[in-house]
């Protein structure tokens, strides 16, 4: 009978749902969705292909421990009883955090940080006589602590660095989407490699790189490192037969994948992703103002764009300028397109002259979003850019 694991995949607030599609696809039970992500449980080789595979989740968290507490020497005692020697060698770096929620209790995050990582020393030279040392920046074990006000869990980081970093981005511009929250959204959308992608304002090209990477079946944790292969239960062979079917399941189709963006720079760093990433071929870029921008194919698609925000009141008056210039290019050239813009500005529904038919909340890092929706079926959508929806 196989040993079953429990895990948490924490992932960008507003995509839980396509994060449960992605773990039921791999076969994961207990599917349990919390804001903020997912628990779930299975086999060890199944937290592999969700470290592997996932194009969402942030991290894959193996839970060691769970309990009631009462005080900080509660949670010293967890940590100083748990065997860590079981699970990782002494010679590993570690590092602690601590993630608290409406708990009066203790003193800060910070030193509860300091009590575990000192339950975790003590235990280490109980049976070794050494303790491992700890590693701020890059440590090899990432011990993670999540406290309600009754109930501790302690998590150990199966991924290392964080899932989002895909390993092609070696240029970026300013406030960059994370691909996680990029390919979420893809999901989010409905979008399929049969339709056409279009990201009139693609930046370093985050959308077009991630869809690139579902249409030629390209899993993202295929050419990168994880923590959980300097775990004691780490199995090597088992591991490279994973990334072995996964690189044999890719593809080498061309996709109608298109980019562009008015800033020289922004093409630039587009182009050096793109080039690193090895998609070239498949994705193609021009140097194009959005409110120019036209089908790049002869078929219907997906216009998809993470439009600047606007922070300064003269930024916030430039952008309502241009909402209506965007708002024009879609219906007069992109009849049976959808059109998807992420934004926390939302007076761009005050100023598009377009009907959002959808609004979903979502959030990039901490800042909060909404994807708005824009169906262009030919008539009925035009609406006067001095009216709000809100």
């Amino acid at each position: 009978m196989k040993q079953v694991f429990h895990f948490f995949a924490p992932c960008p607030r507003g995509l839980e749902g396509p994060l449960v599609a992605e773990l039921e696809v791999l076969g994961a039970d207990q599917i349990k969705q919390t804001e903020g992500g997912v628990g779930f449980a299975g086999s060890w080789s199944l937290m592999y292909e969700a470290n592997l595979q996932s194009r969402i989740a942030s991290r894959i968290l193996w839970r060691v421990a769970e309990k009631t507490w009462k005080t900080e020497d509660d949670l010293y005692a967890m940590a100083r009883d748990l065997d860590w020697s079981e699970l990782f060698s002494v010679d590993c770096t570690i590092k602690v955090g601590v993630t608290a929620y409406r708990v009066p209790q203790i003193r800060s995050p910070e030193f509860v940080a300091l009590r575990i990582k000192d339950g975790i020393c003590d235990r280490f030279r109980l049976k070794n006589d050494k303790r491992p040392s700890v590693d701020t920046a890059d440590p090899d074990m990432r011990i993670q602590l999540y406290l309600t006000d009754r109930m501790a869990t302690l998590y150990l980081d199966t991924s290392g660095e964080a899932l989002f970093k895909r390993g092609y981005r070696v240029e970026t511009g300013d406030a960059p989407m994370r691909e996680n929250l990029a390919a979420g959204i893809l999901a989010l959308i409905g979008w399929t490699p049969a339709e056409a992608l279009y990201d009139p304002m693609c930046g370093s090209a985050t959308f077009l790189i991630e869809a690139a990477m579902i249409a030629r079946k390209i899993a993202p944790g295929a050419r990168r490192e994880f923590a959980f292969q300097k775990m004691r239960l780490h199995n090597e062979e088992m591991w490279q037969e994973l990334v072995a079917a996964a690189r044999a399941a890719e593809t080498k189709e061309i996709f109608p994948i298109y980019g562009s963006d008015v800033a020289t720079a922004a093409i630039a760093h587009a182009q050096a992703n793109l080039d690193y990433a090895r998609f070239d071929d498949t994705i193609h870029l021009k140097q194009l103002n959005a409110m120019d921008a036209k089908p790049p194919v002869e078929m219907e698609g997906v216009w998809i764009s993470n439009p600047p925000y606007g922070v300064r009141l003269d930024e916030k008056e430039k952008l309502a300028a241009l909402y209506p210039q965007w708002g024009d290019a879609l219906k007069k050239r992109f009849s049976g397109w959808r059109a998807y813009f992420l934004t926390a500005d939302m007076d761009i529904t005050k100023h598009m002259g377009l009907k959002a038919s959808k609004r979903t909340p979502l959030y990039n890092g901490g800042l909060e979003c909404r994807l708005f929706e824009y169906k262009m079926v030919a008539g009925g959508m035009r609406r006067k850019p001095t009216g709000s929806e809100e």
